[in-house]
């Protein structure tokens, strides 16, 4: 269910200002996506696991924090994200 090595690098390399940025809030809006993606896809096969539906809103109430900030701190990085990741506004 945890985003792998590789996939966690990738994604530091497509939304980070280098290949060492894990920190900005579009690496960690990237990085969530990916791990509700996972959840997701685990609790279309299991669906009585509630630890892993728990997990699942604790990570989707992060990210809209942190899409939030970044709508009110920098819209058009908001913007491009969301649209990148395929995300509803």
């Amino acid at each position: 269910m945890a985003v792998g090595k590789n996939e966690k690098a990738e994604l530091v390399k497509t939304f980070g200002k280098n290949e060492k940025d894990t920190g900005s809030v579009q690496v960690q809006v990237a990085i969530l996506t990916k791990r509700i993606a996972h959840l997701t896809a685990h609790l279309k096969a299991n669906d009585k696991d509630h630890t892993a539906r728990r997990s699942l809103l604790v990570l989707v109430g992060q990210r809209k924090s942190l899409l939030r900030y970044l709508e009110r701190e920098d819209r058009e990085a908001y913007l491009k994200l969301i649209s990148e990741l395929g995300l509803r506004k």
